[in-house]
């Protein structure tokens, strides 16, 4: 392919050198007929005749006798120059003297030109092609031009002046095959020391298999620039994070209403297992930074869908509850047939009636007060769980009297229930070791929305980890393992999102967490 341009390239350069030798030529031959020319019109029997021809004078024979003065002048002219032809005109463009055989000279004429005005001109026969000279005749006494001289030069053949040229454009085109030859095996070897040693072919292959491998993996694949530049986005990112396929080149900010997609790129150092709500979706990201040659280029992330994930984790939650609760009943039922077993054998049946009897109606009296405030029966079951578990840690709960909640349908219900759950079971821990440990709960649905406020008599949250503590896998408890916390809160913010609420935290004598749910699909959109 080299070899094949650098030919190209000195088959042009041939053209155009034997171009501008027949133009140097052309202006070389035209000045030297013009010169002729000149000195012929100044010659004495030229002048004579152009002014013999002018006032008509005749010889003995008949014929004009300023024609045979003429014509032994240019014949001279014609010889002595080397010309191919030489030719005198009266003023009327008549031809009286030409070394070229003319049959009648009152026939042939010459074209019109400005020599014939008094003005030397150069320029082409009409007629040959060949390079025309044409200077005045001066009349000395009248100072009128009788006649002009023309002076013809005929141009050599192509292959004459290919000829001409061979030997100095023969070395000139083998001095420049002998650069191009070693530029182009210098580029070529560079060019394979860049490529690996690939073949153009080899190449295109490789950049096909990559651009199948990602967009047909179903993880979602972003890379940009240190100008925040997208350089690259495979299908499933462009699904997930909801901007166009076509973004490569353009930067975040053009194609990201959400504003989010440039916190990804936030510091040089990776990123693992990041979780990322956006668009009614739960991702997580893997980012890592791109070196070429030690210098930091950019960064690629990769997105992974966990929402389905998510939702599984969150039945099992509503599972691991309903668990707990049945065995810290099961537990607090054996603790009190434990006392109701001792009294007997004591005797004691009076207490027993008595200890009975308060049981139930302490079971009554929470029963009758979660269900009368709170009519959706899964959200009211959950609250009597937790508040079974609260007892069997010694914590005090209490549901607020402000509480109150109508039936949900079956999906608010669940999200209620899953961030109501991972609040008081957060409360719960936090409280477990304050002097009067306690968890107030309240739940109200209001303006379109429920709100669950959850507070505890815990430390509270420092000020510096609040923005902090509904990140994934961020967690102030104390643990071999990181997998068992820093996922609660993060999954509550998750579904208040989703739904278009929100969840913030406070401190107020301990942690109070406040979640709002909005109830209706056209709330949760926006």
């Amino acid at each position: 392919m080299q070899l094949l341009i650098v030919l190209i390239v000195l088959v042009g350069v041939a053209a155009v050198s034997l171009a501008q030798s027949n133009a140097r030529f052309r202006d070389t031959e035209g000045r030297r007929a013009l010169a002729v020319a000149e000195r012929l019109a100044v010659t004495a029997g030229v002048r004579e005749a152009a002014a013999a021809g002018a006032r008509g004078a005749a010889g003995s024979d008949g014929a004009p006798d300023y024609v045979s003065q003429a014509q032994s002048v240019v014949e001279s002219g014609r010889t002595f120059s080397g010309s191919t032809y030489v030719k005198v005109a009266l003023r009327d463009r008549r031809i009286i003297a030409s070394t070229d055989p003319v049959p009648q000279t009152s026939v042939a004429r010459l074209q019109e030109t400005d020599a014939f005005l008094g003005r030397s001109w150069m320029g082409r026969d009409e007629e040959t092609g060949a390079a025309l000279a044409m200077a005045p005749i001066i009349n000395v006494e009248t100072r009128e031009t009788d006649g002009v001289v023309a002076v013809g030069r005929q141009y050599p053949s192509l292959l004459a002046n290919l000829a001409t040229a061979t030997p100095n454009l023969l070395t000139y085109l083998g001095i420049a095959s002998l650069l191009g030859v070693l530029g182009s095996l210098l580029l070529a070897r560079t060019v394979k020391r860049q490529t690996l040693g690939l073949e153009p072919r080899e190449i295109t292959g490789l950049v096909e298999q990559r651009e199948a491998l990602l967009h047909g993996i179903k993880e979602g694949v972003l890379a940009v620039d240190l100008e925040r530049r997208i350089t690259m986005v495979n299908d499933e990112a462009a699904h997930l994070l909801g901007i166009p396929l076509t973004s490569a080149g353009r930067a975040l900010v053009e194609v990201d209403d959400t504003g989010r997609l440039g916190e990804i790129f936030d510091g040089p150092e990776p990123a693992t297992d990041r979780v990322l709500p956006l668009h009614g979706r739960v991702l997580t990201l893997n980012r890592m930074p791109v070196r070429s040659h030690g210098r930091h280029i950019g960064w690629v992330a990769t997105f992974r869908d966990r929402t389905e994930l998510l939702e599984l984790q969150r039945e099992l939650d509503l599972t691991r509850n309903t668990t707990d609760t049945l065995r810290a009943q099961a537990h607090e039922f054996s603790n009190r047939m434990h006392i109701v077993s001792g009294l007997i054998e004591l005797g004691e049946y009076d207490d027993v009636r008595r200890y009975i009897q308060r049981i139930a109606a302490d079971q009554t009296e929470l029963t009758a007060g979660v269900t009368a405030r709170v009519a959706d029966p899964a959200v009211a079951a959950l609250l009597i769980a937790k508040s079974s578990q609260a007892a069997e840690r010694g914590v005090s709960f209490v549901v607020d009297q402000a509480t109150w909640l109508p039936r949900l349908d079956e999906r608010l219900a669940t999200d209620v229930s899953t961030v109501l759950g991972n609040l008081v079971d957060n409360a719960l821990d936090a409280a477990a070791g304050a002097r009067d440990p306690f968890v107030a709960v309240e739940v109200v649905e209001h303006a379109g929305a429920v709100r669950i406020q959850v507070r505890d008599s815990g430390p509270g949250v420092d000020s510096a980890m609040q923005h902090r503590v509904f990140t994934h896998g961020f967690s102030t408890k104390d643990s071999e393992s990181d997998d068992d916390h820093g996922i609660g809160l993060a999954l509550v913010r998750v579904i208040c999102r989703k739904r278009g609420g929100d969840v913030t935290v406070h401190n107020d004598s301990g942690a109070v967490f406040v979640a709002t749910l909005p109830m209706l699909a056209k709330a949760a959109q926006a």
